[in-house]
């Protein structure tokens, strides 16, 4: 619980900090957990108090806190050469190194890259380079954006117009052109007596449905998380990529696979579009591309968008668009060892070894009569909380469970992620068998002490 004295680390941050995506009447009362460092996967706060983060930090901190490759990289590289851009034809070395090794590793036979500092400015980018596609080759009508509800894809102007979120109506958001397609989520948004492979083609046919109203000529892509992971871990019904894509191709309109979260391992594979079996036109990457230990995002292009966006710019003589720390010489570093660490190290081995052993801890914890539905894959999950399991009937609202049990967590000693009226797991790569069961345990404390309160 929270020190209230005027200069405790809770009153510190309380008078210094605009919190984020913060419960504000649970920081009020409990305040700000204030962290000093970590050991593997677990972090200590201001008070020495110990916990194991299933959240990887925001996903993305999936070789832990202190992993010692990753550090020396880091050093090494800033005690070479620590900081320039990518602007005028100049660039790092690694950075070079990077783009090739992203190519390389993605589902492309050849591409190109471009950097940012994050997953939400690389969405940004995206669409602006669609945007500048489109009018290059003589259709600056070609300027909507389909994504679906619940989808989260950033928090600037253009990446929060994406994100399929009410809350950005507080912003005067979405701007005007983007489209919200319904969620894929049959457990929720399944009709009564709906099987699920009808559900799917009643998503392809709302798809269709929607660029022939909006005109295929209006629309410039679409963006889709193989696995919504802000939305609450939703994973899409079952051969509903297979079902859109083909509408994508019939009507010209590019799927941009936003993998913020889950390229790099996180559904068991290096790409989730290579879990759910379909090749996009461009990859969006962050997050696990640094084991979260360098801010980076990359827009990564399939061979065709490449091509074209390359005779537009040499249209213009140039690509004006960019960003001081775009293909910063550390965070390239770091990408290439983290990649490396990954894919060569056992971490994406790991999570493939992991994955039944979680999904037998959800699916064990799921028979609460409290919790409507588990879903997930790989290694990131959700619970979602109801009062009656029969007719999915979520908890009022006010009585804010997920943020209850989410606290309750805390307080033994485990950090999850409340999203909506869900608990969202995603441990890092290097979790161990025992702290899988560990997690669970917890997690089910927290469960039957929260619905004792509340059911």
């Amino acid at each position: 619980m929270r020190d209230d004295a005027p200069n405790s680390w809770e009153s510190r941050a309380d008078r210094s900090s605009l919190y984020g995506f913060t419960d504000l009447p649970s920081v009020h009362q409990r305040g700000a957990v204030v962290l000093t460092h970590g050991e593997g996967p677990y972090v200590f706060d201001v008070h020495g108090r110990k916990y194991f983060d299933a959240n990887s930090g925001l996903w993305n901190m999936v070789a832990g806190f202190d992993h010692k490759g990753l550090i020396e990289a880091a050093q090494a590289q800033y005690a070479r050469f620590p900081g320039y851009h990518a602007f005028f034809g100049r660039m790092s070395d690694q950075t070079v190194m990077l783009s090739e090794k992203l190519v390389e590793v993605s589902p492309f036979e050849k591409g190109r890259v471009f950097y940012t500092n994050s997953g939400s400015e690389a969405n940004d980018t995206m669409v602006k380079i669609l945007w500048f596609l489109h009018a290059a080759e003589g259709k600056p009508q070609r300027r909507k954006i389909l994504t679906r509800v619940n989808a989260y894809h950033g928090v600037t102007a253009v990446s929060a117009s994406m994100t399929g979120k009410p809350y950005n109506s507080v912003f005067g958001l979405p701007l005007p052109g983007f489209i919200h397609l319904t969620c894929p989520h049959y457990w929720r948004n399944g009709k009564e007596g709906e099987s699920e492979a009808e559900f799917t083609n009643r998503m392809a046919a709302e798809l269709e449905a929607t660029i022939i109203k909006e005109g295929p000529d209006t629309i410039a892509g679409f963006f889709a998380e193989p696995v919504m992971g802000a939305g609450g871990v939703i994973t899409p019904s079952k051969g509903y990529f297979q079902a859109v894509v083909p509408i994508l191709r019939k009507y010209g309109i590019p799927i941009i696979s936003d993998e913020v979260i889950c390229g790099f391992g996180r559904t068991g594979n290096t790409w989730g579009c290579e879990t759910y079996d379909f090749m996009p036109d461009a990859i969006i990457s962050s997050k696990n591309l640094t084991a979260g230990f360098f801010p980076m995002g990359a827009v990564i292009l399939g061979p065709e968008l490449s091509d074209r966006v390359q005779a537009a710019a040499e249209a213009i003589e140039e690509f004006p668009h960019g960003f001081t720390a775009s293909g910063h010489p550390v965070g390239c570093a770091i990408a290439l060892k983290a990649i490396d660490v990954v894919m060569n190290e056992g971490l994406a081995e790991n999570v493939r070894k992991l994955a039944p052993r979680f999904e037998a801890g959800m699916k064990r914890l799921a028979e609460n009569p409290n919790i409507g539905e588990w879903r997930g894959i790989g290694l990131m999950g959700a619970l979602e909380a109801v009062q009656d399991k029969e007719t999915k009937t979520p908890f009022d609202s006010k009585l804010s469970v997920s943020e209850r049990i989410a606290n309750t967590c805390t307080d033994l000693g485990l950090i999850c992620r409340p999203l909506g009226q869900a608990i969202v797991l995603c441990p890092p790569f290097i979790t161990t068998e025992a702290q899988i069961d560990e997690m669970f345990e917890t997690l089910e404390k927290a469960l039957k002490k929260v619905f004792a309160e509340v059911a």
